[in-house]
């Protein structure tokens, strides 16, 4: 591939939407601009040349060509909708959810919220409160069609942002969104104030403790998310974050090996919690709240594996790694529902940079969640300089002193 030098990859305004693009052709991206946004698509992952043992290792890194582009048309066709009814000024909603949205829109803040954050939370909002009412019924029936499918009596909804473009703020913008409305409107069943967050690691648990309204760091104060006048309103969310590994179930009676073995009941044993248990311990929290709005954060974890997928021949720490991937994969859908069948799930909210369906999942390496709403992409964010730039190092053998640069 010819290399292709952009000395200023940032085109356009973070706080607006992407009015030009660099355009990919057959040699990979140039630096030729096209007007307009770049449509939403993936990059088909090719097969490198077998290996000694005969195996055939997946490229998605260098070989980004035109003709390996495919389109993400469902996320296009959604995209389309959501701007003309942003275009003609968000009707359709609740009177709390039009504050919200002309707050966060305000281009008079003193904290603006990028561009890809707001068309995130407009996504979510569209589907939830507008859809319907304008002929878009097909958006939630082709949602719940791909949920049938992968996530069996779970509606999972995703938005794919880049690494780096926020997607905290817009988990405290969902939050916000639902605990408001449900204050001002109790029996409106679209809506819950109560929230569990899933992440994969303790890590990441602790950095989104700013999604708690009685933090002192909160992102709907430190961020303005909320109008200073419903602040205090906050404080009657239920918010619980948690990592995946809570879902597993434990034992709750100690005994030795061979007891276990003789009273064992059934595959989880006589020692170890029912998925019940284990949601009145994860979910003590939420007291007795129903009904609950679910986040997951980097949610390309999360998945089940398909049933009649493909099996793939892995060895050694191939194998190993896609099984211990697939293993948590489970245990964090089958946490999500037994949440479901115990205390019931109003929503879920996906949120990933990369929400793909890993290898050994069954699907195909790489194919992407067809339950994706939104998409804000690494180089979309990069055109608009969200994200750092990459630098490519060049080498310099010039003798400008006593020694080499």
């Amino acid at each position: 591939m010819a290399q292709v030098v952009i000395e200023n990859p940032i085109l356009n305004s973070p706080f607006e939407e992407p009015q030009r693009h660099f355009k990919f052709t057959d040699e990979g991206i140039s630096n030729e601009i096209v007007e307009g946004r770049r449509v939403s698509s993936y990059f088909v992952p090719i097969p490198r040349p077998k290996t000694r043992g005969g195996r055939k290792q997946l490229v998605f890194d260098t070989e980004w060509t035109q003709e390996r582009i495919e389109e993400n048309k469902f996320i296009n066709q959604v995209r389309e909708r959501v701007a003309r009814w942003r275009q003609g000024g968000h009707v359709g909603v609740a009177k709390t959810t039009a504050r919200l949205l002309e707050y966060w829109k305000n281009p008079e803040r003193d904290r603006r919220l990028f561009f890809c954050q707001i068309e995130a939370a407009e996504t979510a909002i569209y589907i939830s409160e507008v859809a319907k009412k304008y002929g878009d019924a097909w958006i939630e029936n082709d949602l719940r069609t791909a949920n049938d499918v992968a996530n069996p009596a779970l509606f999972r909804i995703a938005l794919k942002m880049a690494t780096g473009s926020g997607k905290t703020v817009v988990m405290a913008m969902l939050i916000a969104w639902h605990t408001l409305n449900k204050l001002s409107d109790p029996h409106n069943a679209l809506f819950g104030d109560a929230f569990l967050i899933v992440t994969p690691g303790i890590t990441i648990r602790d950095r989104l403790r700013v999604l708690l309204p009685s933090d002192p760091q909160n992102f709907y104060q430190a961020l303005d998310i909320v109008p200073s006048e419903l602040r205090p309103e906050m404080g009657r969310a239920k918010v619980l974050i948690t990592n995946f590994h809570a879902f597993k179930q434990r034992e709750h009676t100690p005994a030795g090996k061979i007891t276990k073995q003789i009273l064992k009941q059934d595959e989880t044993g006589a020692f170890t919690e029912t998925p019940e248990q284990m949601v009145r311990r994860v979910c003590r929290e939420l007291g007795n709240k129903k009904n609950v709005i679910v986040i997951n954060d980097e949610a390309h974890h999360c998945y089940r594996r398909k049933p009649d997928g493909q099996e793939e021949k892995l060895s050694g720490d191939e194998r190993r790694e896609a099984e211990k991937r697939e293993e948590e994969a489970r245990i964090w859908i089958s946490g999500l529902e037994a949440v479901q069948a115990k205390i019931g799930i109003r929503a879920i909210y996906d949120l990933s940079a990369t929400p793909f369906f890993l290898r050994g999942s069954g699907y195909s390496e790489g194919t992407l969640f067809p339950w994706v709403v939104s998409d804000f992409s690494l180089i979309d964010a990069i055109e608009s300089g969200i994200v750092k730039v990459p630098r490519v190092p060049v080498a310099d053998d010039a003798i400008v002193g006593e020694q080499p640069t």
